[in-house]
Order: structure tokens, then C-alpha cells, then sequence
């Protein structure tokens, strides 16, 4: 299986459309699931992605623990998940959109930027401040790419 956490946590103002959010997993997925089953992450209320095998929401970190161990690779965006990843020993891929990989990423993960141009100014503002743009963020074939390369 290949774990996807596809979102940041929630903004305090309740916008759904975090910045660090990735725009194109609907087309992500179904590449994702041409290599194995896509189990999805998260906390809360998340709704499952479409076409995801499995939806496993609010974990025990000893539960979250176990299924990255048993998971071939993971995806994520800039968050919890990929920070906790790397202290399971597990390298995956982050999609980066406006935070610096340089800052906040781990080299043992394939960190995936478009362009060091779309990097937020202040790299430590509230997000809130930041409006979403989901130009800033690769193309699927390329996620595809960093995958293969993992697994």
C-alpha cells in the first residue's frame, strides 16, 4: 500500500482552502493506484479522496506507527505526517507549495518544489495570512516519478 496525508491541519478561520493543500490529487490517485492501494491519513473529519482504497482517520501514534511500517512509501503534504514519517525511518514524498523545504523538510524524503519563487516571503507567518494558489505545486507526473523511485 502507499499512504497518502493530504492535508495540513485546519486553519484557524476555518478556510478550507489551506495553501499547503494540494490541488490535484483526483488526478494523483488513480496514477497512484496503477502501482498499489491508496490508504489516506488524517485527523478529524477529512473526507476520503476519491478513489482511495481505505480512510483511516485519528490514529493512535502507535497505529499510525505500524501502518507506516507496513506501507511501501507514503505522500504528503508539508505537515504532521511527513515530520512523524521521517522519525519512523520511512522516506516518502512531500509536496511543497509555499513553505521551504529548507526549513521545514527532511533530505531523506524526496521534497518535491516547483520553484523556489513561489516560496512565501515570511516562512513563519500564520498561514492564514498566505492566500492558496495551486499553481505553486508540481505536476501528478511527477509526483508519479518520486514514487517509482521509492518503491
Amino acid at each position: 500500500m502507499i499512504i497518502i496525508s493530504p492535508y495540513a491541519r485546519p486553519m484557524r478561520s476555518g478556510d478550507k482552502n489551506h495553501p499547503k493543500n494540494y490541488p490535484y490529487w483526483n488526478v494523483l490517485i488513480p496514477l497512484i493506484k496503477t502501482l498499489d492501494d491508496v490508504v489516506q491519513v488524517g485527523s478529524g473529519s477529512e473526507e476520503a479522496l476519491l478513489g482511495v482504497s481505505d480512510l483511516r482517520l485519528d490514529l493512535s501514534l502507535k497505529d499510525l506507527s505500524e501502518l507506516i511500517q507496513q506501507g511501501r512509501t507514503w505522500v504528503s503534504v508539508d505537515s504532521f505526517f511527513q515530520h512523524y514519517c521521517w522519525d519512523q525511518n520511512k522516506r516518502g514524498v512531500v509536496l511543497w507549495g509555499q513553505s521551504d523545504p529548507n526549513i521545514f523538510g527532511h533530505p531523506e524524503n524526496i521534497n518535491l518544489l516547483k520553484s523556489r519563487k513561489h516560496l512565501r516571503e515570511k516562512q513563519f507567518w500564520l498561514w492564514e495570512q498566505t492566500p492558496y494558489d495551486p499553481t505553486v505545486f508540481v505536476q501528478p507526473g511527477e509526483v508519479i516519478q518520486a514514487i517509482k523511485s521509492l518503491i
